[in-house]
């Protein structure tokens, strides 16, 4: 995963730790390295973000400990070149991390598309409680009638307060930066935070004791 580059494998897992658990911008990383003796610019440490997320998530959902089947599931606003995208994400009743998607628009298909992406990766849930939202409980009624399942929606607000809680750590990490000027840079950046995330609530199967520890895990 590492070979070919200058740098060895625990400079560019560290910086791009950094990145994804204290929502640094590059800049900041770079001077972060620099006092820890490690000169490094911050459009490199951008291309590590970029090129080394889909593999770290990749390792990450091998190892990632199975979900609950009664989900929250719910949407927050991610701003990307001046322009709203959608960030679908759910969590199990005991408030692990079921799964994620950044799309460009919210719709019928957005939330569908983000149904059967968490559905394919975990497990398909028995019960999905949402808002109000109208393209949610759709996509839910399209997928039960397509495959012949049985899940069951309820729209309880208060009890998707676990799941609008969880936002936050996400948003706190991406409101000190400039925000995104690519929606695949986004992609990948959030993907990163949410593995930290889960990491942190210990739902990656580790003997590691401290998260960064697991998170270089993945890297090995």
């Amino acid at each position: 995963m590492f070979k070919g580059y200058c740098f060895p494998k625990s400079i560019i897992v560290q910086a791009v730790y950094f990145k994804f658990r204290f929502g640094l911008s590059y800049r900041e990383i770079e001077e972060l390295m620099a006092i820890r003796g490690v000169k490094v610019d911050h459009a490199t440490i951008q291309r590590w973000v970029f090129k080394f997320t889909p593999l770290l998530e990749k390792e990450f959902r091998k190892r990632k400990k199975s979900v609950g089947r009664r989900w929250r599931m719910d949407e927050t606003y991610v701003k990307v070149r001046g322009k709203w995208c959608y960030l679908y994400r759910a969590v199990d009743k005991q408030g692990n991390t079921v799964d994620f998607l950044l799309t460009k628009r919210r719709k019928r298909m957005s939330a569908q598309s983000f149904l059967i992406k968490a559905i394919e990766k975990n497990v398909k849930p028995e019960l999905v409680n949402i808002d109000k939202s109208g393209s949610n409980k759709h996509a839910i009624r399209i997928y039960n009638k397509r495959s012949l399942s049985t899940i069951q929606i309820r729209q309880c607000k208060y009890l998707n307060n676990i799941v609008e809680q969880d936002h936050r750590f996400v948003k706190k990490r991406i409101s000190r930066s400039l925000g995104f000027k690519e929606f695949e840079s986004a992609r990948r950046t959030l993907s990163g935070i949410e593995i930290v995330h889960m990491i942190g609530k210990e739902q990656l199967i580790s003997k590691k004791k401290s998260i960064y520890k697991a998170f270089y895990s993945l890297a090995s």
